[in-house]
C-alpha cells in the first residue's frame, strides 16, 4: 500500500493526458501543484484557470481522479488514512480536552469567534509558537503561516510566549511566515502562496487567518451585496478546506461577531459568515470573557465532540489553565 501511495505522489501534472507544460504552468500559478489539487477541481474552475474548454477540463479531471484512485473506501481504510493527522496544543489542557484531548488537528478548519478582547488573537499567537514544539510536547514540528487582516500580529508578543515555554524567541520568529492582507483579493492570493511555500520545501503545519471575515464584511457591507459576499467567501472557504486536506495542515481562523436581534433571551452573539462559514468549519468554538479574568470557550459545532465548555486564562506565556 505504501509503495502505491508513493508512486501516486510522484506523478506530475504533465503526466495527466491533456495537461501540457504550458497548462501545468498556468495551474501552478493558480495554486494547483499536484494531482490531488487537480482532481478536486470542478471542470468550470479548471477551464477558467487553464484557458481550456470545459470538455477538455472534464477529461483531465477524470484522468487525474483515476490516477489518484479517488472513490469510495471502507471505513477501516478511511481510518488508516487519518493516521497521519498531527495535533497542536493550545497551551491549555482544559481547551485541549474541549478539542478532543490533543488540541487542534491537521486536515481540519478550527474556527474561533468572539467579541473584541475575548482572546482570539492571543490563541492564534500561542498556536503559532506551539506548532513548532516536538510532537511529544504537543507540537507538530512545523512552521506557521500567519495571514493578518487587521494588523494585530505582534512579534514582541510572540517572543514573550516563546520565552514562556523556554524556546529561543528569535528562532521561533523565523519559523512564522507573516503577511498582511489588505483586501479580500489579497487574502485569497496569499492562500495560493501557501501551496508555493510547501512546494519549495517549507514544512508548514499551521495556517492562521486572523481575522477570516474582516475584509469580506467591509467590502460587501450593503444588504444587496450579501449574496456576492457569501459566494466569494464560500469559494475562499472551499480553498481553505482543500489546502488542509491536500497539504495535511491545520487551519485556524478567527471570526468577528454581531448581535442577532431575533434572540430575545440568552446570549444574542452570533458569528459573521452565516451558514456558509458554519458548514465549512470542522470545529466551531465561541469564546467569551469569564469570571476573574478568565476566558470561556464553548464547542458550538463538531463532527465528533459534545457541546461543552472549557475555562482558560491569557498569561504572559500565552494560553494557560491558570492565571
Amino acid at each position: 500500500m505504501m509503495g502505491e501511495k508513493e508512486e501516486k505522489e510522484e506523478k506530475k501534472l504533465t503526466d495527466v493526458p491533456g495537461i501540457g507544460p504550458g497548462t501545468a504552468a498556468k495551474l501552478e500559478a493558480a495554486g494547483v501543484y499536484d494531482l490531488m489539487g487537480l482532481a478536486v477541481l470542478s471542470p468550470a474552475a479548471l477551464a477558467e484557470m487553464a484557458g481550456v474548454g470545459e470538455a477538455v477540463a472534464r477529461k483531465a479531471i477524470q484522468a487525474a481522479r483515476k490516477m489518484m484512485d479517488l472513490g469510495f473506501v471502507d471505513a477501516a481504510e478511511f481510518a488508516r488514512r487519518r493516521e497521519d493527522i498531527a495535533y497542536i496544543t493550545t497551551g491549555s489542557k482544559n481547551l485541549d480536552e474541549l478539542l478532543g484531548g490533543k488540541g487542534i488537528e491537521t486536515k481540519a478548519i478550527t474556527e474561533v469567534y468572539g467579541a473584541f478582547g475575548s482572546g482570539k488573537t492571543q490563541l492564534a499567537l500561542t498556536l503559532s509558537v506551539n506548532v513548532q514544539l516536538p510532537k511529544e510536547k504537543g507540537g507538530a514540528e512545523g512552521k506557521c503561516v500567519y495571514i493578518d487582516t487587521e494588523g494585530t500580529f505582534r512579534p514582541d508578543r510572540v517572543k514573550q510566549i516563546a520565552q514562556g515555554i523556554g524556546a529561543n524567541p528569535e528562532k521561533v520568529l523565523k519559523n512564522i511566515l507573516v503577511a498582511r492582507a489588505f483586501n479580500s483579493d489579497h487574502q485569497i492570493l496569499l492562500l495560493d502562496k501557501v501551496g508555493e511555500l510547501i512546494k519549495e520545501g517549507e514544512k508548514i503545519k499551521l495556517l492562521v487567518v486572523d481575522s477570516l471575515t474582516a475584509h469580506f464584511r467591509a467590502e460587501f457591507s450593503g444588504r444587496g451585496q450579501l449574496a456576492d459576499r457569501q459566494q466569494k467567501l464560500n469559494r475562499y472557504l472551499h480553498n481553505l478546506m482543500r489546502a488542509a486536506e491536500q497539504h495535511n495542515i491545520a487551519i485556524f481562523v478567527t471570526n468577528q461577531v454581531m448581535a442577532n436581534p431575533a434572540v430575545m433571551f440568552g446570549d444574542p452573539t452570533t458569528a459573521i459568515g452565516g451558514n456558509v462559514l458554519g458548514h465549512a468549519s470542522t470545529y466551531r468554538i465561541y469564546v467569551r470573557r469569564g469570571k476573574a479574568g478568565s476566558r470561556v470557550a464553548k464547542m458550538i459545532d463538531s463532527p465528533n465532540l459534545p457541546e461543552n465548555e472549557a475555562q482558560f486564562f491569557l498569561t504572559e506565556a500565552g494560553v494557560r489553565d491558570e492565571a
